[in-house]
């Protein structure tokens, strides 16, 4: 009996089925030769679903993101494993064979995700099309990543329609496709009886780039958002921030730890190998540290975070810090621990996970991490929701079957050479029934091409635009303080008045130095009504005052209502603008930054007889920040002034600084509370946010409008609330 078939018939004796993956002509002796390793296909089958649960609601599994890792482990370990096969079966390292195989896995399935999802943006998520192009340009060329880094789209930015935000591990892996062959080249050129000296190296460029990420890493609070001047957690990058804890976690050189830790391993641990020398006899041993590996990875998939709520901001993230400071690292080490096992001929842990299921799962690994992301976005719109169960179960059933397809009818008709073979065939003359088959084949794909080719084609025209609720009604907000008549106080918020009662004080003068917006514009023919989020002026009525003075003579009895506020008062500018309310409203706004703005105001003698504040949901205050404020507020001159309590759910500092508020009634006489947090808690506003801190559709607006309305006496101004 030659060796191969008694090294066939001793796995079959001894139940572990191993088939050969060698290309074809490969020696039978060849040491570095790859078999099929049914215990790897069972460690990814546990990697991926890791991760399919953790994006369906990462309370399920907080560390289910490391399924990744473990992924990263195997593809540095089986490509090194192929590229040192290939050089000791001919001498060299075909490049270019290595490159067109690896395209022939990995593109028909990102190209056929990608060309659905297209169609769905074109045909159902119109508004998304814009701000998914470039994420699609960036998945062709394989650079999520890099893309993600750039824009600011990391992997726990929330609120946002981002079917394509997983692709940044491909495009990490896809990369260390291109290079590493290089490398490996150049390493086998000194000799293959160099390559475990070479192994520890590697090992040595893995605990380097953990030590980097660990030096790096920035802890505690992180803001969503970043100026010049506030910048903690970012590099400023030619006028653009970038987050450095995003970084760590999505570049290709921080990342490379895993692929690393799988590429020196490859270099001292080869299957057939090992069964060559005196670890042959040690499988129930290594069946110990496969357990031990398991655990490990069960344990760190369980208590390492990714990232939690910032404890003192709102719109901010608290990065774990053991997952940057060895998490990383000690999930490539307890995956090494299983693969060490699962490649062992004689060790059970091969059998264990190379059972069907798993085995149907792990072959299939690639094709249910592409889709089961887009799959989720199409249920829950915006990256950040959690899915429930019943969504979750649904998506996994139409991400399987989606799956098998790809699988059955796409990749493997490709890798196998279907379309070569099919090109061949033409050299002969096809039956009648091969005609028909063709011609319904052809007219197919013209169609598909078609449909897709027009989505293409729509995606590349269409608009960049905001996505999510509560970044449209910022967005919105804004736009119309800019486009109001407008001044632009120190913390560069845009204010703006637009009361229709306003008054020209005959008396009143302006500094000269002041300037006015030279777009805003006044149609003395248009008509008003009071609280209409799209009124206009009585022709009858004088045309409002522009404060863009720093200092003004205007009494203070006819000086407009003043809101001065954060995100949550900014998405109902219009409303609040149609009341005649003088806006000054921003994102992330802390209680400091809200007392300068008060201040200034109060400076520039633009507070009157009513100020509406809402300040304390981005974070917590102090009381000397409540009493600064109400030192620009005196009851002699400020007759009214309301304050909103505020609502964030979870957060810990929202009680604390509604507690403070509710007692600003008894420190001063002019001070009202409105409960806005008994109101939203109570679930009495319609149409909020899927957040439930800011405010949703029309109808959350203009009841938000239509409260204040009424503390400050003027019920007349309440107008009735849409129901979108």
């Amino acid at each position: 009996m030659c060796v191969c078939r008694r090294f066939a018939y001793r796995n079959w004796k001894n139940g572990h089925p191993m088939t050969d993956w060698s290309p074809p002509r490969t020696p039978r002796g060849q040491i570095s030769r790859v078999p099929h390793l049914p215990g790897l296909d069972g460690l990814r089958a546990i990697a991926v679903v890791a991760v399919m649960v953790y994006h369906a609601n990462k309370n399920w599994l907080h560390g289910g993101f490391l399924g990744v890792e473990v992924f990263f482990v195997i593809s540095g370990y089986l490509i090194t494993l192929l590229l040192i096969a290939e050089h000791e079966r001919s001498g060299f390292v075909d490049l270019k064979q290595f490159w067109i195989r690896r395209a022939r896995r990995l593109l028909p399935a990102l190209f056929v995700m990608l060309a659905l999802l297209m169609v769905y943006l074109a045909l159902f998520k119109t508004e998304a099309r814009g701000r998914a192009r470039g994420d699609i340009l960036a998945g062709l060329g394989y650079v999520s990543n890099w893309y993600q880094v750039w824009v600011g789209a990391g992997y726990t930015a929330a609120e946002d329609f981002a079917p394509l935000r997983h692709l940044w591990s491909l495009a990490v892996e896809e990369q260390f496709y291109l290079l590493w062959p290089l490398i490996m080249v150049a390493i086998l050129r000194r000799g293959r009886g160099r390559l475990p000296q070479m192994g520890l190296w590697l090992f040595g460029v893995a605990v380097a780039i953990t030590a980097l990420t660990s030096v790096l890493f920035v802890g505690g609070d992180i803001d969503s958002t970043c100026t010049p001047d506030a910048h903690h957690g970012y590099w400023i990058v030619a006028d653009r921030c970038i987050s450095i804890n995003d970084t760590l976690y999505l570049s290709t050189i921080t990342r490379a730890g895993g692929l690393m830790l799988g590429a020196a391993f490859a270099m001292v641990w080869r299957p057939v190998a090992i069964m060559r020398g005196p670890m042959r006899d040690k499988g129930r041993e290594l069946d110990v540290l496969a357990v031990v590996g398991l655990v490990g990875l069960a344990a760190l998939t369980w208590f390492v975070h990714l990232a939690d709520p910032a404890l003192n901001i709102l719109t901010g993230s608290r990065f774990d810090p053991w997952l940057f400071r060895g998490g990383l690292f000690l999930t490539g080490v307890c995956t090494l621990f299983v693969v060490a096992a699962v490649t062992h001929q004689r060790a059970m842990a091969g059998v264990l996970l190379g059972t069907p299921v798993l085995s149907w799962i792990g072959t299939r690994s690639y094709g249910l991490y592409l889709y089961h992301w887009p799959i989720y976005q199409i249920f829950r719109q915006e990256a950040g929701k959690t899915l429930p169960l019943w969504q979750f179960v649904v998506a996994m059933l139409i991400t399987g079957a989606l799956t098998e397809a790809s699988y059955r009818y796409v990749e493997m008709p490709i890798r196998k050479g279907a379309i070569g073979r099919w090109m061949q065939g033409e050299r002969r003359r096809p039956s009648s029934q091969a005609l028909a088959r063709r011609r319904q084949l052809t007219g197919g794909a013209v169609a598909l091409t078609v449909l897709v080719g027009w989505a293409g084609v729509s995606i590349a025209m269409a608009p960049n635009q905001c996505v999510g609720t509560v970044e449209c009604a910022s967005e919105e907000g804004r736009e119309l303080l800019e486009n109001a008549s407008t001044t632009t106080v120190a913390d560069g918020g845009a204010v703006a008045s637009t009361d229709p009662n306003a008054t020209v004080d005959p008396n009143a003068t302006v500094d000269p130095n002041a300037t006015v917006d030279p777009n805003a514009t006044l149609d003395p023919t248009q008509t008003t009504v009071a609280g209409d989020p799209n009124a206009t002026l009585d022709p009858t009525q004088t045309a409002p005052v522009a404060t863009a003075a720093p200092e003004t003579t205007v009494p203070v009895a006819e000086r407009p209502p003043i809101a001065i506020g954060e995100s949550v008062m900014l998405g109902a500018v219009a409303q609040l603008q149609a009341g005649g309310f003088f806006v000054n409203a921003d994102v992330s706004r802390q209680g400091n930054a809200t007392a300068e703005i008060v201040g200034q105001h109060a400076a520039a003698g633009e507070i009157g007889k009513i100020a509406v504040l809402q300040v304390g949901t981005n974070g917590p205050v102090s009381q000397e920040t409540y009493d600064r404020i109400m030192s620009f507020l005196p009851a002699e001159t400020v007759e009214q002034v309301i304050f909103l309590t505020v609502w964030a759910p979870g957060r810990n500092w929202i009680e604390g600084n509604n507690a403070l508020i509710w007692g600003l009634q008894g420190r001063y006489p002019n001070v009202k509370v409105l409960d806005w947090a008994g109101l939203v808690s109570s679930g009495q506003i319609p149409g909020m946010a899927g957040d439930g801190i800011h405010l949703g559709d029309s109808a959350a607006k203009q009841t938000y409008a239509n409260y204040v309305f009424d503390m400050i006496g003027r019920r007349d101004l309440q107008v009735a609330v849409p129901t979108d």
